[in-house]
This record gives structure tokens, C-alpha cells and sequence, in this order.
């Protein structure tokens, strides 16, 4: 009896160790893709990498030009992870959003991540992006980023406007909103129409978030006296009318492009007016993530000095604190040009644009 009872212990012992083994040799519950964009545990970069070898696909849409950043972002994300093939896709800020809302409601999303401009409003307002963490946001300001975690700022860009330099005089150049006002820029003043990112649609936007609706109403009618003249053309289309001095002074343009285009000796030169609007450029992982893990590797990429130096490098205006912009450019970083800096977040500027097209429509047919 004892050594059938120890035989029997024996055999309980055994089969429990097996259990135990076969557990321990079990893989864990996966994670949902929720789980993996917001997973912070120590190690985090291990099962980053080892899922994604296992997709081992990521690709981004972007509103980034092709030769001048996004190719070399996707090269230089390659070269760190070599196990991925890498694609991308460029569109608009209407076309991408156009683009991943079909492929979500086809069941098909082909966009691990989303970087751009003008498509953040549009796809936070869509209630399809999820909240992501990654630590390189350790040394990004909060202010910057959504609350929520379903954006994060990868780069800005300044709206300031351009002059003729044998037109203008260095002295004569507007400083405020109230300087376009003087009479003698009547017919001189140039802007874009039909966007809500730049020209027109930026500068009106910006006044009414920063003036209140009173003042800027008020501040328009006197503007419109001037007649500012909208081109249906780009945003660096306008900078090109001014250089070819059709125009003496242009508003509401990327405060940048001027800069770029002095170099080659042109004949124009950036202008910042207080309050200088800064929008920002975003990263947005989306549901239905078809590679979470290489998604994630990209988000981190992105947002490190390695990534930043990237967009340094491209002309760009970096958003980590410890990457400043290329050194001739940096004239037009508001913190650096004297002058304050006035952030629309995507989704103040969504939701401004009903009645800032109202106003564009009263006071500048």
C-alpha cells in the first residue's frame, strides 16, 4: 500500500512538473494592438523588435516631399531595422485622409502610421486614432502633444509672411497685423485663398484665436480697405509672386520659404508679424493597425534626436527641444526672432474654419 501510494505521489509530482514546464514554454496572451502602443514595461524595445520581426512590414503615409525627407527617413529607418520592409506613400493632408478612411471601412488598412499636417483635425474629429506613448517624448513639452496621447508634434512650421526687398524698405516692413493697414499697402498685399493652413484662411484663424471674435472682425473690415489680393495658387507660389515683384509684400505664408529662396539670390526676405502662428506637423497610429510593433519602432525613430536631426537636416523645423533648426533658418523661430509664438493645435484649427470662412466670404470676395 505505502509504495503504491509513493508511486502514485511520484507519478502527481512528475505530471505536475510537466504542466509547470509546458506553461512556462506557453507564450504569453498577445497583446492587442491598444496594449502595444501604450505598453511601458522594461521591456518594451525587446517585444517591440521581436514582433516585429514577425510582421516584418511597416508602411507610412505622409505629407512629407518625397526626395527631400521622406525617402531618407525611410532609408535611414530601413538601415536600423534591416528584418522590415519599408514603404510609404505621399499624399495631401484630403488625399490621406480620403485614402486610410476607405481602407478602414474596406477592413483593409494598409497605413502603420500616419505623419502630416493639415490631416490631424480630420482624423482626431473621425475618433480613429488610438493613444500611443513612446519614452523618446520624455523631453518633448506636454503642450505640444495631445492630452489623450492620439498625436504627437514631429516637426513645426512658422506662417509669417515675405517682402520685395527693392520694393519694401528694410525700415518700411509691417512689424504688427496693425502695420497692413497703413494706406500705402493698398493693392500691395498678396495671400493665398482656399486653404485652411496658410494665406487667407491661417491669418483670419489666427487673429480670431488669439484676438476674440470682436476684435478681429473689427481688425478685418479696415484690412479689406487695402484690398488684399488672394491668388489660387501654393503656398509657395505666393513667395514666387512676390519675388517677381507682382506684389510688394505677401501674408500668411510659410515664413521659411522666403529664406530659401534668398539663397539663390532672390529678391525676397521672410517678415514676422505678432502673434506668429505655428502649426505643427503630426505622427497618428490608426485602428485597425495592420503592424503595431514596426509601427511603434517608427513612432520612436521619428521622435528621437536621430530622427529629428533628420527633419534638421531636410530643412524641417524639428519639435525635440534638443534639435534646433538648420542655422538659417533659425531666424524665423519666434523664440529666436523676438517675437511671441502663438501654437494651433489641429483641432483649434478644425473647428475655427466654419467661421473663418464666413469672415473671408464678408470682408474678402
Amino acid at each position: 500500500m505505502t509504495r503504491l501510494t509513493d508511486r502514485i505521489s511520484g507519478w502527481t509530482a512528475a505530471g505536475a512538473m510537466v504542466l509547470g514546464l509546458a506553461a512556462a514554454a506557453a507564450p504569453a496572451q498577445a497583446m492587442t494592438a491598444e496594449e502595444i502602443l501604450m505598453y511601458k514595461g522594461a521591456d518594451r524595445e525587446q517585444v517591440l523588435l521581436q514582433g516585429a520581426r514577425k510582421e516584418g512590414r511597416m508602411v507610412i503615409y505622409s505629407s512629407l516631399i518625397v526626395d527631400q525627407m521622406l525617402r531618407p527617413l525611410t532609408e535611414a529607418f530601413k538601415k536600423k531595422y534591416p528584418f522590415l520592409e519599408v514603404k510609404y506613400w505621399r499624399g495631401s493632408s484630403g488625399k490621406t485622409f480620403r485614402k486610410v478612411t476607405a481602407e478602414m471601412r474596406a477592413g483593409k488598412l494598409v497605413a502603420d502610421v500616419i505623419e502630416g499636417s493639415g490631416v490631424t483635425g480630420r482624423i482626431i474629429k473621425a475618433k480613429i486614432a488610438l493613444p500611443l506613448w513612446s519614452p523618446e517624448l520624455a523631453p518633448y513639452d506636454k503642450k505640444f502633444n495631445a492630452k489623450d496621447g492620439t498625436w504627437v508634434t514631429t516637426r513645426f512650421r512658422y506662417i509669417g509672411g515675405a517682402y520685395n526687398t527693392k520694393l519694401v524698405a528694410k525700415g518700411d516692413v509691417p512689424k504688427t497685423m496693425e502695420d497692413l493697414l497703413d494706406p500705402k499697402w493698398k493693392g500691395k498685399i498678396a495671400w493665398r485663398a482656399g486653404t485652411n493652413s496658410s494665406g487667407q484662411m491661417i491669418t483670419i484663424t489666427s487673429l480670431l484665436l488669439a484676438w476674440g471674435d470682436k476684435k478681429t472682425e473689427a481688425y478685418l473690415a479696415k484690412l479689406s480697405n487695402n484690398d488684399p489680393v488672394p491668388l489660387h495658387v501654393s503656398n509657395r507660389g505666393v513667395v514666387d509672386r512676390i519675388m517677381e515683384g507682382e506684389y510688394a509684400i505677401a501674408i500668411g505664408a510659410s515664413a521659411h520659404h522666403p529664406l530659401i529662396s534668398a539663397r539663390k539670390g532672390a529678391s525676397v526676405a521672410p517678415m514676422l508679424l505678432n502673434p506668429v502662428p505655428s502649426l505643427n506637423g503630426t505622427i497618428s497610429v490608426l485602428k485597425g493597425v495592420p503592424h503595431p510593433h514596426a509601427a511603434m519602432l517608427m513612432v520612436d525613430f521619428i521622435l528621437s534626436k536621430e530622427g529629428q536631426e533628420l527633419f534638421q537636416k531636410a530643412g524641417y523645423f524639428p519639435a525635440h527641444p534638443g534639435v534646433p533648426a538648420a542655422k538659417d533658418l533659425q531666424q524665423v523661430v519666434p523664440s529666436i526672432a523676438g517675437k511671441e509664438e502663438f501654437f494651433i493645435d489641429p483641432m483649434a484649427l478644425l473647428n475655427t474654419t466654419k467661421k473663418t470662412k464666413n469672415l473671408a466670404k464678408k470682408y474678402f470676395k
